[in-house]
């Protein structure tokens, strides 16, 4: 009996392991299908938009989109070339690293010459004249935006590319540290902080005194004007979780310190800016004197929550990778203000007025209001609160020992039923092109139907690489 227990175990066992390399076969496959579709078929000039037609002939970024156009903003051009990394990191195919290639040389084509990228990168000549693209030599508009982690996905992408083809390709390299080198001498300010834009123009750091945050005497209740607010200090968008990701991942691809120094500013700028009581949170904007400010007609001077949480994100990301405690620090204080702000309904308003506390909307010819009941439909003015969440981690994070905090280094996959399950799934809603089709629309053709969805292609990818880079024999 015990024999044929034995026979049994391993007569199973061959055909586990048979079935599992008929599935890392079809998953190849099925990567390097999908991969040559997108860059054969629907990349332009080796960049991609948000969204396909089915049959490719409309496509949407942040709009309609009827020239030779490619988006920065995820899941745009450097999502997708990402994804491309990854699957060349798990396999050592040439038909990744050619597509995530093609995607650097599209990003190299729209880098501004302030070392950033704007949303979108233009290839006709008409298109371009305005832009201060690097590689051009007219254009007068030189601008790089952190907002909706533009750079920060295209610096991440660069230099995981930089790093997977072993720092042999010249101009990539270059192009992640003039990026870098942007990011750290004319996008932060000496406190620390990072504007939404920045320029080429050189800065003065004595007009820039460091303080901390403060209410101002009084604020206007109606909208002045946008008043220049996106070269001041921002934390809209998620800026400052993008911004230190990146800089830390910087830190651990090049050596180099001054880009691990620079994420330890953003965090001495986010202890800055927390507000005193009676509402120790941050603010979405920040003027020069370190008050909130008014950023677009439906973004007022206030305390806003979903910048708030995403600040203590950022904090205790921080003290993982350095183990001071003054990173934490501001962390009991706002969670307690977070949660007495919650709404009846468990969610919290996006905007909290300054010194009152009380939740502000918008009415839908945009004006200041206390009361929710005829609000715009663009924009979350509530949010899902997520301070529960955030207190669990907040308590496991103080206990754990310093040698036991996370200090870097790359993702380990492995290998689960589960992951195998989404991979047959994937592999099973593939189309005979190599593309995911589904019935979504096209948001701003308004228009029902089928789509080639990047942040659907984007996602397959990213399981596909991580099931082949967990599968290697």
């Amino acid at each position: 009996m015990q024999i044929k227990h034995a026979m049994a175990v391993v007569v199973a066992m061959c055909f586990g392991a048979a079935a599992h390399a008929d599935l890392r076969d079809e998953a190849l496959t099925a990567a390097k299908q999908a991969t040559k579709f997108l860059h054969v078929q629907v990349s332009a000039e080796g960049g991609y938009l948000w969204r396909y037609s089915a049959d490719l002939t409309k496509r949407e970024g942040e709009g309609v989109v009827t020239t030779k156009t490619v988006w920065t903003q995820p899941p745009g051009t450097p999502s997708v070339g990402q994804a491309f990394v990854r699957l060349y990191e798990a396999t050592g195919e040439s038909v990744f690293r050619k597509a995530a290639r093609d995607a650097a040389e599209a990003l190299r084509l729209g880098q501004m010459r302030s070392g950033g990228w704007q949303d979108r990168v233009e290839f006709e000549p008409e298109r371009r004249r305005k832009w201060a693209y690097r590689v051009d030599h007219g254009g007068r508009k030189d601008q790089s935006s952190l907002d909706d982690d533009k750079t920060q996905a295209s610096l991440r992408f660069v230099m995981r590319l930089d790093r997977a083809i072993g720092f042999e390709d010249e101009v990539v390299h270059e192009m992640a540290l003039y990026a870098l080198d942007g990011l750290i001498t004319k996008g932060q300010y000496p406190n620390g902080g990072f504007p939404q834009v920045w320029t080429g123009d050189p800065r003065d750091p004595a007009d820039y005194s460091i303080k901390p945050a403060s209410y101002p005497d009084s604020w206007s209740r109606e909208y002045t004007g946008h008043h220049n607010y996106w070269y001041r200090y921002t934390l809209n968008d998620n800026l400052a979780p993008d911004v230190v990701e990146a800089l830390f991942l910087a830190a651990d691809i090049y050596g180099d310190p001054r880009y691990h120094d620079a994420a330890l500013k953003v965090g001495d700028f986010l202890i800055l800016a927390q507000m005193p009581d009676p509402q120790p949170a941050w603010a979405q904007q920040y003027g020069y004197d370190m008050h909130p400010i008014w950023a677009r007609k439906f973004e007022p001077a206030s305390i806003t929550c979903g910048e708030s949480q995403g600040v203590i994100k950022t904090l205790m990301m921080i003290y993982r990778r350095t183990g001071d405690r003054k990173y934490l620090a501001p962390i009991p204080k706002a969670l307690d203000y977070l949660k007495r702000s919650e709404l009846p309904d468990g969610r919290l308003a996006r905007f909290y007025e300054l010194r009152t506390n009380k939740p502000l909307y918008f009415t839908r010819d945009y004006k200041l209001t206390y009361d929710d009941s005829d609000m715009p439909t663009h924009y979350s003015f509530k949010i899902s609160s997520k301070v529960d969440d955030l207190r669990r981690a907040y308590e496991k994070l103080v206990k754990l020992p310093a040698d036991q905090l996370k200090q870097g280094g790359k993702h380990t996959p492995h290998l689960t039923d589960k992951l195998q399950q989404r991979v047959r799934q994937i592999i099973d809603a593939m189309d005979h092109r190599g593309a995911w089709v589904t019935d979504d629309g096209l948001r701003y053709h308004k228009q029902p139907g089928p789509v080639i969805d990047m942040r659907v292609a984007v996602r397959n990818l990213n399981v596909l690489a991580e099931y082949l880079a967990a599968s290697k024999p």
